[in-house]
Parts: structure tokens; sequence; C-alpha cells
């Protein structure tokens, strides 16, 4: 029997309606230092929501099982390092289904990434439960919160997530077993250029997004356990990594969930990316954003203008979030 067939276990409230299940489980985020976090820095937080009856594996399984005709299930190949391009394929490895990846998740290196779990309506309810305990941390500096997304990674030690950088901040949590998450300031150009951001940014490549190895030590490190998290803000530099050390037998399996969003901070500053991107390739050398406030206020609805029209002149369709 496979782990999707038994996960009525965990998922009891699978019919109930979205008030309901929000009620049932009232989860609780929080920083670990209020006086000091900031939506604009890194900075670890807790939670509660590894107790989630959706957070559970069998559920899980299920909603993998779900997603994987509309390819939101996500493989990444096998030998990857922290240094690999962050390549990731709706297909796995082996050809197998993704039930039989689930029975086998336990076995070293196992790795499945499910993007966008919103798409359901019961995790849709499960953000909408994590974003209303997070909010009262975000908005006082960041307000016009919108396009809240969840992607879940459950993978056996050994196994890494590559370096890589997102378009939205992120509330990124520990549900299950342990694992050391690697984060980098996101004003740090000696680790990501500022080209390469915009590359990002603009037209979502994250081609030349890789580590230097000399510039590990940028990172900050958290080894997390189940309760543990972390706050990032958009476009920082993260990857992580699994050990086996704390791995016991039926307790083998990392999940974490990361909890993304935009607000009206991170559209202000995609276009004022997409007008520097403009200005670079004019031969200039535009101040990044964030830099100078006068200077971002000009480019900003420059931005706006260029990106809609690549949209409209050249069918170029633009990254979630990007103008």
């Amino acid at each position: 029997m496979s782990l999707v067939q038994t996960s009525d276990v965990c998922g009891s409230g699978l019919d109930r309606p979205k008030d309901a299940l929000l009620a049932q489980a009232q989860g609780h985020l929080h920083a670990v230092d209020p006086a000091q976090f900031s939506s604009h820095r890194i900075s670890p937080i807790r939670h509660d929501f590894d107790r989630h009856p959706l957070m559970q594996l069998p559920r899980l399984a299920q909603l993998a099982h779900d997603l994987m005709p509309s390819r939101q299930c996500r493989f990444i190949r096998p030998g990857s390092s922290q240094t690999s391009e962050f390549f990731h394929t709706p297909k796995t490895p082996d050809g197998q289904d993704i039930d039989a990846v689930f029975a086998r998740i336990e076995e070293p290196g196992s790795w499945v990434a499910l993007y966008n779990v919103q798409t359901d309506p019961h995790y849709a309810a499960f953000l909408d439960e994590v974003m209303a305990s997070a909010r009262p941390l975000i908005e006082p500096s960041q307000p016009g919160l919108f396009r809240v997304a969840g992607f879940i990674f459950i993978s056996a030690p050994p196994s890494v997530t590559p370096f890589h950088i997102d378009r939205e901040n992120n509330f990124w949590l520990q549900i299950r077993g342990r694992k050391i998450m690697t984060v980098f300031d996101h004003r740090d150009r000696a680790v990501v250029s500022a080209r390469e951001v915009e590359e990002f940014i603009v037209h979502g490549s994250l081609a030349k997004v890789r580590l230097d190895p000399a510039l590990r030590d940028h990172g900050r490190d958290f080894d997390v356990g189940p309760g543990d998290g972390v706050y990032f803000p958009a476009t920082s530099p993260h990857m992580t990594r699994t050990t086996t050390d704390w791995v016991r037998p039926g307790d083998g399996v990392s999940i974490s969930i990361g909890v993304v969003f935009y607000t009206a901070v991170t559209r202000h500053l995609a276009r004022v990316h997409q007008c520097n991107r403009v200005l670079r390739q004019l031969g200039l050398q535009p101040s990044f954003p964030g830099a100078s406030a006068w200077r971002d206020a000009l480019k900003a609805p420059l931005g706006r203008v260029i990106a809609a029209s690549r949209v409209h002149w050249r069918n170029h369709v633009a990254p979630p979030g990007a103008y």
C-alpha cells in the first residue's frame, strides 16, 4: 500500500471548509528576537506549524499525487551539489511514478519539491493561516502583501538544495527532521552581482547564479529542526544541506516549506531592476535598488513602463511580481 492510500490518517479535515480547517489548527509563528526583527534582513523565527495535519508525510504524499499531473512536483539532477546550477525538472530521475518516489522517500539522497501548493484549496488555507500569524511582522515596514505561495521540500540525507535566489520574501519553516539552511545578505554584490540579480528579476534566469566557494563564509548557517525557521527578504541567496547525524530508524526524512510573498516594496524594487537593466545595456552603471531612495523613485515608474512595453510589444511573459 502506498503512502498516498494511507493519507486519510493525517488528512481527516479534507472535506471541511476552509474556515473550519483554519480554526482546527491555529498555528503560530514569531520572531526569536522581536526587538531585532526586520523584514529587510535575515532573522531566525519559531513556529508550531510542524504539528499541522497538512504538514504530515502521508498527507504530503497525497498532495504530491494530486500535483504531479500539473507538473508541480519537481526533481533535481542526481549528484547535484550546493554549487550546481539549480536545475529542476517535472520528471522523476528514474522514470518512476510519484507514489513510488514516496514509497522510497527515506532512501539516501531522495529529493522532491512541491511547487505552488496554494493551487490546492486546503493548502491555500494553510498558507493563509501562516501569513495571518506572520503579517504583524511584515506589514509595518512592507505593506501591500500579495501573491502568497508555498514550496515544500522533502528529502532524505545526504541531500542538498543548490545555491539560488528568489523574487519573493520568504518565511522558511522546518517541519520535520533537520537541515542546515545557509542564507547570504541580499545586499552583498560580491556573492551575486547586480547584473545577475537583474537577469533573474527580468528574465527569470538563474544560469549564472552560482556560489563562489571562496565566498562561502559570507553566508549565515542555521542548523534547524522542527519548529525552527528563517525569514529572509527577496533575492537573498540561499542553499540547504542535510546531514546524516540525526537520522534514526523511522526518522530519516527532512521536510521544510517556504511560505513566500510579494509586497509593495518588492514590486517597487522589481521596477527599479527593470529600469537598471536598460541603463546597463546602454553602458551605464546604475546604482542597485535601495542604494538611493530618490534615484529609485525616478526609476520605478520608468521600469513599470519598460516592463509593460515588453509584455505588449514582444509577447514577453513577465515573471510574477516583476512589475
